[in-house]
């Protein structure tokens, strides 16, 4: 077959400044002229001694460029006769009057596909108030209180253990020893009916939402929401292809009837029943006996979420819904990550003993197993008795917060009233009608604050306005100084100055 003569060479660009090697310059160059068609299939190269000539490199720097691109399938070489451009390249691509086409766009480039239940997930984390840390952060526990030294004397623990075996992919479920150590205490602190063989390690209550879904949802199964609720339980429902169907809450939580007469047999039932996300109230025990009666009789799965059951201030932490659950159709979700910190990314799920085999088989698909070396520490960190004296003293420590946002609030803003603050790291401050809500939490975020909109937490229409604060996060000093600018902007926003016995 006849081939090309070589030609002159082709202009290559050199920076001989630059920190890239020259026959990496060299290779992408050559690369690049064969990719977009300049240099064709059989195309015979100069050789390498006329070229480092010309080009006044190195012939090292030649063969070591053409020996990248034969290694690639860009060039071949032929014993006595040089060094060609690959005749596997096809032809028909090549071809002068076939480069032009191929590279004109096209004028209705193929769509970029992906599932339509990624598409309806908004980027909650584009939000002002959801994007990094600050001043009212409603997911930020008080990290300045975390025992770091305790913490780190485990650490250096275990990363001194010579044992390899904790190298090793671990069990599916979770470390022995730490399911061993949450049974126990969600038995003494929760009344969660279980065993430790119930219980299963997750990276995360939100990862433990997704993969409750996948495994008791099909794609169109329809699923109880509360509304107002946790935007987060919404993204992993949608990304398993539920219907989602909200339902309201009252101040007894959840409102079983409407949710009746909704949709009369839902495949699931989300709930928060401890402290209602976002308004705070608790599910009062004749409602929990109906929303359980109502899901043994419909054939239901509960998937409750116990977010933040460590704070409560009035009294004393309330039982779980699972405890009273005598059918086993609760699957409860816990985290540590509202008590330790959110970066460990360690949370759990209670299941019922038949769910178990499905789970793991899930959970092997999503990522075969929790890492184990934070659950050692954890482990010891819980059983050397840590775990129980930091939730004591940020049970005093949230309370002294909490009580120092109502006071500020009642000072600064006492025309506007408060929800749910007898538990948890947070609050709801109810605005009147007429008040946007985002539009405050969007100008608060420009003086540092991180205030969430009440009216985001509806899947529907928002039927009422507000602002949430988390003050887990936030000092005494820090509480004090953005109320102070809050008011300010709820005044921006409002129009009108709000009552205050402070001002």
């Amino acid at each position: 077959m006849r081939t090309e003569p070589p030609g002159l060479p082709p202009v290559i660009n050199f920076d001989r400044k630059s920190a890239k090697p020259l026959y990496r310059q060299l290779y992408e160059g050559y690369r690049k002229l064969i990719v977009e068609r300049q240099l064709h299939a059989r195309q015979r190269l100069p050789s390498t001694r006329s070229l480092a000539a010309e080009l006044q490199v190195s012939r090292i720097t030649i063969l070591n460029a053409f020996e990248q691109l034969r290694a690639e399938g860009y060039l071949e070489g032929r014993i006595g006769s040089g060094t060609y451009v690959a005749r596997s390249l096809p032809d028909d691509l090549l071809t002068p009057t076939r480069r032009i086409a191929f590279r004109k766009p096209p004028d209705r480039p193929s769509p970029r596909l992906i599932a339509r239940r990624v598409q309806i997930l908004r980027p909650e984390k584009a939000e002002p108030w959801l994007k990094d840390s600050g001043v009212f952060h409603i997911g930020q526990p008080p990290l300045d209180r975390f025992p770091v030294q305790v913490w780190s004397r485990l650490v250096v623990r275990h990363s001194r253990n010579p044992d390899v075996g904790i190298l090793h992919y671990g069990d599916t479920m979770g470390l022995a020893s730490l399911r061993e150590a949450i049974a126990e205490y969600l038995r003494t602190a929760r009344a969660v009916r279980c065993d430790a063989k119930q219980i299963m390690i997750v990276s995360g209550s939100q990862q433990g939402l997704a993969l409750a879904a996948h495994v008791l949802l099909d794609p169109g199964s329809p699923v109880w929401v509360e509304d107002p609720g946790y935007f987060g339980a919404r993204h992993a429902l949608n990304l398993a292809g539920a219907r989602l169907i909200p339902v309201p809450v009252d101040d007894e939580g959840l409102d079983v009837s409407a949710g009746a007469d909704r949709c009369s047999r839902p495949r699931a039932i989300f709930v928060t029943p401890s402290h209602q996300f976002p308004l705070g109230m608790t599910m009062s025990a004749s409602r929990r006996l109906q929303l359980l009666d109502y899901a043994r009789r419909c054939g239901s799965w509960i998937i409750e979420d116990d977010y933040d059951s460590e704070y409560r201030y009035g009294n004393l932490p309330i039982a779980s819904l699972q405890g009273m659950d005598l059918e086993s159709r609760v699957v409860y979700v816990g985290t540590f990550t509202k008590i330790l910190f959110p970066a460990l990314r360690l949370a759990y799920i209670v299941l019922p003993t038949d769910l178990i085999q499905a789970f793991i088989e899930a959970r092997w698909a999503m990522d075969l197993c929790p890492p184990t070396f934070p659950q050692l520490v954890l482990a010891d960190f819980i059983g050397e008795g840590h775990f129980a004296r930091h939730i004591r003293r940020m049970r005093l420590l949230c309370r002294e917060r909490r009580n120092a946002l109502v006071n500020s609030l009642r000072r600064h803003l006492d025309a506007l009233p408060v929800l749910g603050d007898q538990a948890g790291m947070y609050l709801t401050v109810s605005l009147p009608n007429g008040i946007p809500d985002r539009e405050i939490c969007e100008r608060a975020a420009e003086e540092g604050l991180r205030i969430a909109p009440l009216s985001e937490c509806y899947l529907g229409e928002a039927r009422r306005h507000g602002l949430i604060l988390g003050y887990g996060g936030t000092s005494v000093e820090e509480i004090e100084a953005g109320v102070r600018t809050l008011r300010g902007v709820v005044r921006s926003c409002s129009g009108r100055r709000p009552q205050s016995s402070g001002s």
